[in-house]
């Protein structure tokens, strides 16, 4: 049976732009496989949503993942991801041709959104971070 692999992200930003964080979850069959997280400094939250989907992406790909389900309670950033719409800013752009280039590394790899309550770990992740920064 083949296992199943999700990522969950997400960012938050103390002012827009302001001092922002991601957090990110990678869980196999449910089961927590691997997280990661960082402070950013200054940016917009769609750019920190944008940077927690490509570093996720880049762990799992370390990891061997071969087909993945990416969440996010960014309803812009899932919308943006799948196409439906443009991206115009030029930072999010760089992102966006980079996570482009690393989906061709996987047989699959979607992209959903979820609300809020189904994100709670990468929620909490983020915002522990930015506590941790005296924020």
């Amino acid at each position: 049976m083949e296992k199943i692999y999700s990522l969950y992200t997400d960012a938050g930003s103390r002012g827009n732009p302001g001092k922002s964080s991601y957090g990110f979850f990678i869980f196999e069959d449910q089961k927590l496989l691997d997280f990661g997280g960082q402070y950013l400094g200054i940016r917009t939250n769609n750019q920190g949503e944008f940077i927690a989907m490509q570093k996720g992406i880049e762990l799992a790909i370390k990891l061997g993942i071969k087909n993945l389900d990416c969440f996010s309670d960014s309803q812009l950033l899932i919308r943006q991801l799948n196409g439906i719409y443009k991206v115009k800013d030029m930072t999010l752009k760089s992102i966006l041709n980079e996570i482009n280039i690393l989906k061709y590394q996987f047989e699959k790899i979607t992209f959903t959104h979820v609300f809020r309550e189904n994100n709670k770990f990468a929620d909490k992740m983020v915002n522990l971070i930015l506590d941790a920064q005296g924020l």
